[in-house]
């Protein structure tokens, strides 16, 4: 008879350990190397848990390849986070042979590139995006993408899977390897059998079952997933891998990891549309999902002079396969108010698969696709307008989001009816008006929409945003329509644990789905998150075309909170402030005004400052502080010989400079190429100091 935990001694412990891991390592041998599971489940689960119970008794003898380690345990507290060293972006996307073109040209016109230019393609499997850490040869470390910056800790959960080497040999000594995570479609049906078969919901798609089998809290039901990986890429290095891609992917598959085999180099874009179409045709047949092709230029010197946008490499391209299409009946018409007050009508459908996946509902875009035109009024669907009843054409576009392609006539039934778009909103009643130029029709109702209020504030917690752990959109609909403790602006976020403290009667850690501990643990993370870049405090405002792309714009230029309150406070058209904030290159009219009407209007300026009055708002970080151009404002005009415009722009903001669109009172240095007009003549005007190409490298030190 197994003795009692409570009963055995020190010694007898530390033997049971040795002889726990052991077995559990021989079961998962057995299971994800050779296929050929040796115990049950249950027997496994009941190994993990004797183990467990143990190591919580004698937490000195835990041992260093414990198994609580490597396939993990309950987690209740979630996943920790982990910071990228390299950020893991997502790619552009390409849809048309001539976006490929495009692409190329654009890659050669960056780096003024005439000659021979190669790039690799390969498939885009439909998984989950993964980085491996490995130090001196052990994988440390594995996180899931997460925003791209910060991911979620899933070390135990990626130890089960056979595809990924726990050593290496032969590697730099800092390694991190990217991939994707997957399951193919013969493991796929399996899987959902056997979910039938325990009465328990099967998985939409591979994707999804692969998605939620990786971020099991506890690893051992991931060890019991099939899950399968590719490696295609990489993060931080100690030293490179190769040269090119292409040979950086033959040394991963010689450390041992799965690279595609399907995976070739091209020599331009003819030869990638080629390879497009190979994988393609085969695409039913190769046995996983995968959604497009990917194509990245082979030479990784040319990738570094490339660089990045905000969220993307420009050296790489996503090259989507053509939407997959299903006919169903159109069943209702449901109008959705998002944070903005825009009315967005969404199509509630019979349900049917499309690309794999169940479709229940797809977006109808405005009031104007419905009716049978854009929004220029130009005749789309040959003038079709679509009515509930309608038999509609599916589409997923680039395999995600489902809208409607076109409408069946010959089925339409006689009882079917114009849609009449609503002229108010059908969450508060206002007006919603559509302004001229604007697409969508607008709740005027402002803060007194509980849509747009809710709206906001999930926006406002959102991973891009002030991302507090525990607070996330079903929190926050239950937050906002409390009585006792409500959540109705961001600054109320804030004022939560106060509120809660001075409650004499329904605390909330007596509420429902909280204890002391959660709600604790919520206050602390609301706490922490006081502290907050300027560049996510700007996009967590939620303020019309201001996304983080913006928002870095404005930080970077304006640097700290009162410099940018008090230019988004004065800026009016005609303005020194008006045009210092559109003169900032990204920063347009309509970016402008938007901006500052959400700083003119009195309810959304007090909700704004209340806020802000909460924070400790961080200036921006510079790229640089000791370069020459650090902290000055750049103009370039005329054409550059020795680099394109965008890479010096690129160039001038690393070294900590703001580059502007045109020439202002703020401006500290005119670059002038061959042909500078009116750009020149203004810096002389004012007195600008005027310097050409030349002068520009030696000053940055590049000549």
């Amino acid at each position: 008879m197994t003795k009692a935990v409570g009963d055995l001694t020190e010694a007898e412990a530390r033997a049971e350990l040795a002889d726990l891991a052991a077995r559990i390592a021989a079961a998962n041998d057995a299971y994800h190397t050779r296929d050929a599971p040796e115990i049950t489940d249950a027997e496994y689960d009941a190994l993990k848990t004797r183990n467990a119970a143990i190591e919580a008794r004698f937490p000195g003898l835990k041992r260093v390849d414990s198994p609580s380690d490597q396939v993990g345990g309950a987690l209740a507290e979630g996943f920790g986070k982990v910071t990228h060293a390299v950020r893991m972006l997502s790619l552009e996307n390409a849809f048309e042979d001539g976006d490929v073109a495009d692409f190329d040209d654009r890659v050669r016109r960056y780096l003024n590139l005439t000659g021979a230019l190669s790039y690799t393609a390969e498939p885009k499997i439909d998984g989950l995006s993964l980085s491996l850490r490995y130090e001196q040869g052990r994988l440390v470390q594995a996180a899931t993408r997460g925003d791209g910056e910060v991911g979620e800790n899933v070390t135990a959960n990626a130890l089960t899977i056979k595809d990924i080497p726990q050593t290496l040999s032969g590697a730099p000594k800092i390694l991190e390897v990217r991939g994707e995570v997957y399951m193919s479609h013969e493991d796929f049906a399996l899987l959902n059998a056997r979910q039938a078969e325990r009465g328990e919901k099967p998985f939409a798609n591979p994707r999804n079952a692969a998605a939620g089998s990786l971020r099991q809290l506890d690893a051992a039901i991931t060890a019991r997933r099939p899950l399968r990986f590719f490696a295609y890429a990489w993060g931080q290095l100690s030293e490179p891998l190769a040269a090119t891609q292409s040979g950086a992917l033959r040394r991963l598959a010689e450390m041992g990891f799965q690279t595609n085999p399907l995976t070739v180099l091209c020599d331009g874009p003819a030869a990638m549309l080629a390879h497009y179409r190979t994988i393609e045709a085969q695409r039913a047949t190769l046995g996983y999902d995968i959604d497009g092709v990917v194509y990245k230029v082979d030479d990784l010197a040319l990738q570094q002079r490339l660089g990045f946008r905000s969220s993307t490499p420009r050296w790489a391209i996503a090259h989507k396969f053509p939407a997959q299409l299903a006919w169903t009946r159109l069943e209702a018409i449901d109008i959705q108010v998002g944070r903005t007050g825009a009315l967005s009508p969404v199509a509630r459908l019979t349900p049917v698969t499309v690309g794999g996946v169940v479709v229940s509902n797809a977006t109808l875009h405005n009031e104007d696709y419905i009716a049978g035109r854009s929004a220029s009024g130009e005749v789309i669907r040959d003038g079709k307008d679509i009515r509930v009843g309608d038999w509609v054409q599916v589409y997923r576009a680039g395999d995600v989001i489902p809208k409607i392609a076109d409408v069946d006539l010959a089925r339409r039934p006689d009882t079917a009816r114009p849609y009449i778009f609503p002229q108010t909103c059908p969450e508060c009643g206002s007006p919603a008006h559509r302004a001229e130029g604007d697409a969508v029709r607008r709740c005027t109702g402002g803060l007194i929409c509980p849509a747009q209020g809710i709206e906001r504030l999930k926006h406002f917690v959102s991973r891009g945003a002030f991302d507090i752990e525990g607070l996330g959109a079903r929190q926050i609909e239950m937050f906002f329509n409390d009585a006792d403790l409500p959540v109705r602006t961001p600054a109320d976020i804030f004022t939560l644990a106060a509120r809660d403290a001075a409650n004499p009667l329904r605390k909330l850690k007596n509420r429902d789905g909280y204890g002391e501990t959660s709600a604790k643990k919520l206050f602390a993370a609301i706490e922490a998150r006081r502290r907050i870049p300027l560049d996510r405090l700007i996009f967590a405002l939620g303020i019309r075309h201001a996304g983080e792309a913006a928002a870095g714009l404005l930080a970077r230029h304006y640097g700290a909170w009162p410099a940018l309150e008090a230019a988004l406070t004065q800026a009016a058209p005609g303005n020194d402030a008006w045009a210092e904030l559109t003169a900032i290159d990204g920063v347009g009219d309509t970016l402008a005004t938007s901006l500052t009407e959400a700083f003119a209007n009195k309810a959304e300026r007090a909700a704004i400052d209340a806020l802000v009055a909460e924070l400790d708002v961080q200036p921006v970080a510079r790229a640089a502080t000791d370069s020459p151009v650090a902290g000055k404002t750049l103009v370039f005009t005329g054409t550059l010989e020795k680099m394109t415009r965008a890479e010096a722009k690129a160039r001038a903001e690393a070294l900590g400079a703001k580059v502007a669109g045109s020439v202002s009172a703020k401006t500290d240095l005119l670059i002038a190429g061959p042909g500078a007009g009116s750009k020149a003549k203004e810096a002389a005007r004012l007195g600008i100091e005027v310097i050409d190409e030349d002068q520009w490298l030696a000053l940055i030190g590049a000549a």
